[in-house]
């Protein structure tokens, strides 16, 4: 299950230097404002939607704009055309990608979608194609800081975890039961620990580890699907050197 929290971290360095803040608040937005849709607008009984909003504030998202975006929730207009799509499809070295949006145009936002999987060396598959491969769980990314990775592991699993990855480097990456993500979250921060994300995920049953020249192609294709407006996530069970990240990232 490695290889998500880096290709996280370097999607971190790379928004702080593109200065794409703009565009990850507007999908920040679309997000909070589906979450609410889907539930209560009260993050306090709506899971999904308190998700959204500690995303978006540990991005540094303006209140105002997440005010603005659950308020959207139930007040019609734009809000009303927008639904959530899954794309499947084939990246380099064979492996297979997942892609989350919100949209308010299927048709646009799939030959979108379509253009960067052919531009990137990928394909779009049929959906099921590549979705038995991953299983629906909770991801949560805790920043190490001081303390020892492997008494965080510990941490984790004590609190409910079913999986911990240490390689992120200045992270680890906890895997939870779907149902058990918000108790172990919970758990974490009681514990004073620096929760980055936390998420409801595809998660690869398997990884493929890449060579070099697969690698850096599959890392365009993950930045070239996350630059368009409609995507919110990207997905794969893509692995890979922390060498070649490090070079990726320059």
């Amino acid at each position: 299950m490695s290889g998500h929290s880096k290709w996280s971290s370097i999607k971190h360095k790379k928004a702080a230097t593109d200065a794409k803040k703009g565009q990850l608040f507007t999908k920040l937005a679309r997000d909070i404002t589906m979450a609410a849709r889907q539930g209560d607008p009260d993050p306090n009984l709506n899971a999904g939607l308190r998700l959204a909003i500690q995303k978006a504030k540990q991005a540094n998202m303006p209140n105002d704009n997440i005010d603005r975006a659950v308020k959207k929730a139930s007040g019609g207009g734009d809000s009303d055309n927008l639904e959530e799509v899954t794309y499947e499809g084939y990246g380099p070295g064979g492996t297979a990608v997942i892609v989350q949006a919100v949209t308010d145009n299927r048709n646009r936002t799939v030959a979108e979608v379509r253009h960067a999987f052919s531009r990137g060396g990928g394909n779009m598959a049929d959906s099921g194609a590549v979705s038995w491969q991953f299983d629906q769980r909770g991801l949560i990314t805790v920043i190490t800081g001081e303390r020892d990775p492997e008494e965080l592991a510990l941490e984790a699993i004590e609190a409910g975890a079913v999986d911990v990855d240490l390689s992120g480097g200045e992270s680890i990456e906890v895997v939870t039961e779907a149902a058990d993500l918000h108790k172990v979250r919970e758990a974490l921060e009681a514990e004073g620990l620096s929760v980055d994300s936390a998420e409801l995920a595809p998660v690869p049953k398997s990884r493929i580890t890449l060579e070099e020249k697969d690698a850096h192609a599959a890392l365009r294709l993950f930045e070239r699907l996350d630059e368009l407006d409609d995507v919110s996530r990207v997905y794969s069970n893509a692995d890979w050197d922390e060498a070649v990240l490090e070079a990726y990232a320059g």
